[in-house]
Parts: C-alpha cells; structure tokens; sequence
C-alpha cells in the first residue's frame, strides 16, 4: 500500500507536477472563494477562453506562454469592453460575442503547419510537462496573488457584504471588482499552463463552490476550498498515472466528482435538518 502510494511521485516530473497543483490549489481555493461571491465564474471562464489566441500565437513566436497569455487577456478584455458598448447588445451577449470570436481565431491559428507538435496541450493543459521555470514564475504570481488578497481583504470583505455601505466607508466598489479581475487574469495565467484552457476554470470554481455548500463563513470557506482543491489535484495525478490517462483531465474530472459529493453532503444535510426540526 504504501509503495502504491509513493510510486507515482518518485518521478522528478511527477514530483513538478506535485507542487505545480499545490499551488493551483493556492489561488484556487483563495481567489476562487472571491470568485464564486462575486458572481465572476462566468468572467473566470471568459478570460481563459479569450487568451487562446495569445497562448498559440506564442508558442508560434517560441515565446514564453505567461508572456503570450498576458497579451491574449489584454486583447479579451478590450474586445470584451468594446462588444459591452453596442447598444441593444447585453453585457453577456458582448462577452459571448468577444470570446466566442477569440477563441475560433486561436483555433484557426492552431491550424497553421508551423504550429508546434503538442499544441493540445494549450487546450488540456500538461501539467506533467512543468518545468522547474514554471514552478518559480507559478510560485511568484500565486505569492502576488495572495499578499493583495491579504492585503485587500477588508475592503473586499466590505463590497462584498454591503456594495452601497462600503460606498459610505470611502470604498469604491468598481475598484474592488477592477482588483479581483485583475487578480483573476493572474490566476488563470498560472493555471493555464496545468489545466489548459478549456479545463483552467474547474480549479478556480469548483474547490471554492463545493467549500460553499459545506460552510458559511469565508475564512473556512477559503481554507476548505484550498484543502478540496490539494486533494483533487493529487488524486487526479493517481488517477493519470495508474489509469494512463491525461492529467489535466484526470484533475478536472476529479475537481467535478468533488463539487457532486458536496452538493450530495449539503443536500442530506439539509434533509436530516428538516427531518429533526
């Protein structure tokens, strides 16, 4: 049992692969408790999708992706601006638009013969593939992450309790909302690389969703998430390696059994509550 579980993390890949969720499970289970709060998983999944372009025109270039990806998310978000100011075109109509159109002019430039083999993992992530660069520019922008959350948390707190009395404080809500975006667009940057871009949003949602449905309060909400999302990512790196399928997916798929099994926990709780009351 014991070399059962050992085995899978005595590669030194394995092991980069190891740290590489740990860290999604950082940004996840913190900023994700934000994200879900503020109604923003739909912008979490609109950023992912709108950077693809960046993502394959870098590894056309042979560029850093987190250089690539940066650019692609400045690009959504000013397509995403521009689509929100045609009149009768709603806010979530303009982002489909945008995005929609992003991501098929990155499926497009995926299509050139100079792309680089291995250009589904921008897709499906590879997470097995992180290098020792990655872990350190990863580990940097979580730790940014997190010192501005830190930093930022009662002000955030207070927008998110009380938009019109944080207003009276001298806090202004636009600010709060323009500083989890921007942190958003940070998180995704990191967890692309692991997840890709279709799977990245699983670790920003899913942790801090299923922590939701089992407490209340942010501050345990925020740790259960971290502690959910640590124990998803490693079981999908055991599921990968002994069922030989892709990591990326194995964690994604792992991430959506965990939010099922809270829905399922919250629900019987609350049938044995209506029970005894």
């Amino acid at each position: 049992m014991l070399g059962a579980l050992l085995d899978p993390f005595s590669q030194p890949l394995m092991q980069r692969a190891l740290l590489e969720v740990l860290l999604l499970a950082a940004v996840g289970g913190t900023l994700g408790s934000w994200i879900v709060l503020g109604g923003l998983s739909y912008g979490a999944e609109s950023l992912a999708h709108g950077m693809f372009p960046g993502l394959v025109l870098a590894a056309l270039v042979g560029v850093p992706l987190l250089l690539g990806g940066a650019a692609g998310i400045l690009v959504a978000a000013l397509a995403v601006a521009l689509a929100a100011r045609v009149e009768r075109i709603g806010r979530d109509d303009a982002i489909a638009v945008a995005v929609t159109t992003l991501f098929g002019a990155g499926a497009l430039l995926a299509l050139s013969p100079d792309v680089p083999v291995g250009i589904q993992g921008l897709l499906f992530g590879d997470v097995l593939g992180t290098s020792r660069g990655d872990l350190f520019a990863g580990g940097a922008l979580v730790a940014l992450v997190l010192l501005v959350l830190a930093l930022g948390h009662q002000r955030l707190l207070a927008v998110g309790f009380d938009r019109a009395a944080a207003r009276g404080l001298g806090i202004a809500p636009v600010a709060a909302d323009a500083l989890l975006l921007a942190l958003l667009g940070i998180a995704v940057l990191v967890s692309v690389q692991g997840l890709g871009n279709l799977l990245v949003v699983a670790v920003l949602v899913a942790p801090a969703a299923a922590a939701r449905m089992l407490t209340r309060r942010l501050g345990p909400m925020m740790a259960l998430a971290v502690v959910l999302g640590a124990l998803a990512g490693v079981g999908g790196l055991y599921l990968s390696y002994y069922a030989r399928i892709a990591a990326g997916a194995s964690i994604a798929g792992v991430l959506v059994s965990v939010w099922l099994l809270a829905h399922a926990a919250s629900w019987i709780r609350k049938g044995w509550g209506a029970a005894s009351g």
